[in-house]
């Protein structure tokens, strides 16, 4: 091994042995963390353990693109690196400033720690306000042992300055070792890769991500786990998405009116409300399907002439269908966040559930008391931080994602829609016959590039072009035959779910809920009642069928609602308690003496969010701050605030509103600690 060891050039294992030291003195401060710091009230030992598994892969993330730099620069001067000159001062340079870097920043992390229980954010500049500086500064002063502390750092910075001093010297002290250039250009490779795989940080699609750390709803667990300069930097890149205190209190009226806010209150801003669940429902399983793509204008329900989802059809005919149902946004991550959370995603720069300071909320999914709770996803909930909204959110939670399933990937997005409904049904029939209710998300994928279609059961056919009429295909919306294709097959699976569901007993004690995340792309169409084409909004309109005909008689339900909804309809139908803190409401609510919106938002040509009525649609210009307003049962494209200015200043109050609170809650609906 020795000999093996001294026959790699010596500036490789240069570049091993200072990234191993960077390492460990990234593990010495998660120790001090652990040994002075940490607090939980999980005993159990896997926790802790899985915690330090991950934090340590961070830590090796860390220090690994830390060492970039100087592998780069050995592998572009090797032996040279050794000698005297510049190469060795810019070298020792950047790791000074590296390791004062890390020492500020982890000595500030645990005092911010200390003093508020939370990893450093960059909320801390809050600190140095204009007008606030001097008194901080004084605190600290009074607080904490300023002097004695420097002196500390300063004794720290002396030894790690010696210690990779001394690496190097250790290095530049031996001789080099000539390398043949196929021998470099595989010692570079095997370079590479190793330090891909460890800032991958993964043996699955997706890499290492801040949300593994949030697989349980404690702080202190979930803050071992962490790396502290990863995550801030992680907080750091979404900083401009935040809110507006006093806007939100200036519209907080309006929106609380339209809520049912049980205590008003301006200045505290409540926005919760209690509601009893039905007590005649006997708790039901709950079902919620995602259907990828599934926009309105693609499905028989709203006439589009290609007919590509009768058993949606069947099943609309069946139960309740809401047909003006829209979701916030066109993002299969903010439809999974809105529905989830009930509020709407609308940070700008990246999906909310990216955003390590807003995936802590409080939830309605979290309040069905005494069920199983389930999110089925046959890919890797690394996707798009989405693991975080679940588990941080949700407790006990069960995810059964890549991995847990016997069938093969189909393609990116995991396995086929066909084998997740499969698998998925043997944990709901175990669970009913346990006697245990659940409550479950299912999360579709294959009606999406690149449109993975299996034969299902062997009983599924796609169509080619020569089989359909083009001329009508293309004014119907659809893109290609790939895309109407993957929308038969995620209809057949819906079909197929209903069918084992059936075999397995649970049919008709289960609330089943499907709904479209967003619309796909399309062409243009004109067999909606709306332009909703040329409105931009038909990215929006999706379908949302609740089946349970035990429960509910069938009723095609035309009041405005949306995504946010979804929750508190089905929590009071299965006869929940609970309380709503969020924007949603219950779709089912006849009591309601107004008239009922959904939030939305779209492109044309400029962001928009707006209020979509029956009658009217406010829009406003996220840039712009531009209001509109459209008669929807006159000319939807023409401007008529100024024809109704009561109208318009009522409604723009609201959509305002909503918009504020929408953004105040993301940051300021965390459950207590």
């Amino acid at each position: 091994m020795i000999q093996l060891w001294s026959r790699i050039p010596r500036y490789i294992r240069y570049i091993f042995t200072q990234t191993l030291y960077l390492f460990g003195f990234l593990v010495a401060w998660r120790l001090i963390f652990y040994f002075f710091f940490f607090t939980t009230t999980i005993q159990d030992s896997g926790a802790i353990a899985k915690a330090w598994h991950l934090g340590l892969k961070f830590d090796m993330r860390l220090a690994l693109i830390c060492m970039a730099p100087i592998a780069l620069l050995a592998l572009l001067t090797r032996d040279r690196l050794f000698g005297p000159g510049w190469l060795r001062r810019l070298h020792f340079a950047y790791l000074f400033i590296l390791y004062a870097f890390l020492t500020l920043f982890y000595v500030t992390d645990l005092g911010h720690y200390s003093y508020l229980g939370i990893r450093i954010e960059p909320s801390v500049t809050r600190f140095l306000a204009h007008g606030e500086r001097g008194t901080n500064a004084r605190m600290l002063w009074e607080s904490y042992p300023v002097i004695k502390g420097a002196i500390g750092l300063v004794l720290l910075m002396a030894f790690v300055i010696w210690s990779y001093r001394s690496i190097f010297r250790h290095f530049a002290n031996q001789e080099g070792v000539p390398v043949r250039p196929k021998g470099l250009a595989a010692w570079v490779v095997a370079l590479v890769l190793l330090f891909g795989a460890g800032i991958y940080g993964n043996v699955a699609y997706f890499p290492l991500r801040w949300s593994q750390a949030m697989f349980t709803r404690d702080n202190g667990i979930t803050s071992l786990a962490l790396n502290p300069v990863l995550y801030f930097v992680s907080n750091f890149s979404v900083k401009d998405d935040t809110y507006d205190i006093e806007l939100t209190r200036k519209y907080y009226a309006p929106v609380a009116e339209y809520l049912g806010v049980d205590k008003p209150d301006a200045s505290a801003l409540n926005y919760a409300r209690f509601v009893k669940g039905d007590s005649l429902a006997g708790r039901p399983n709950v079902i919620i399907v995602m259907l990828e793509s599934g926009g309105a204008a693609m499905t028989s329900m709203f006439n589009n002439p290609m007919k590509a989802t009768p058993n949606l059809q069947k099943l609309a005919d069946e139960g309740l269908f809401f047909d003006h149902f829209y979701v916030p946004a066109m993002s299969t991550a903010r439809t999974v966040f809105g529905v989830t959370t009930g509020l709407p995603d609308i940070c700008k720069f990246k999906t909310a559930s990216r955003h390590p300071g807003i995936v802590d909320q409080r939830v309605v999914m979290d309040q069905f008391m005494g069920y199983e709770k389930y999110y089925l996803l046959g890919g890797n909930t690394n996707w798009a931080n989405i693991r975080a909204v679940f588990t941080n959110n949700v407790d006990s939670i069960q995810i059964f994602e890549e991995g847990y399933f016997k069938a093969p990937k189909a393609d990116v997005w995991g396995v086929s829609d066909f084998d997740l409904i499969t698998e998925s049904d043997e944990i709901f029939r175990k669970a009913h016959q346990a006697g245990k209710p659940f409550v479950a998300f299912l999360q579709t994928a294959d009606n999406h590039e690149p449109y993975t279609t299996t034969s299902g059961k062997g009983d599924f056919k796609k169509v080619t072009g020569k089989e359909v009429d083009m001329k009508a295909f293309k004014s119907a919306g659809w893109l290609s035959i790939d895309q109407f294709n993957a929308m038969r097959y995620l209809d057949y699976n819906v079909g197929y779910l209903m069918e084992l569901a059936a075999k397995s007993g649970y049919l008709d004690n289960t609330i089943f809920v499907f709904f479209g995340d967003h619309s796909a792309r399309l062409n243009p169409f004109k067999h909606m009642p709306l332009p909703e084409y040329e409105m931009g909004t038909f990215v929006d309109h999706v379908p949302c069928i609740i089946w349970a005909p035990k429960m509910a008689k069938p009723q095609r339900i035309s009041r405005m609602s949306s995504l946010l909804d979804v929750y508190p309809t089905v929590a009071k139908m299965a006869g929940v308690d609970f309380t709503n803190y969020t924007m949603g409401v219950d779709m089912l609510d006849t009591t309601f003496a107004g008239e009922r919106y959904a939030f939305v938002v779209y492109n044309r040509g400029e962001n928009y969010y707006g209020l979509m009525g029956k009658k009217y649609f406010c829009e406003i210009g996220m840039d712009s701050g531009k209001m509109r307003l459209y008669d929807l049962e006159g000319d939807p494209m023409k401007d008529v605030s100024a024809a109704q200015p009561q109208i318009a200043g009522e409604l723009e109050k609201l959509t305002r509103g909503f918009y504020e609170s929408s953004r105040y809650l993301m940051f300021n609906n965390k459950k207590p600690k």
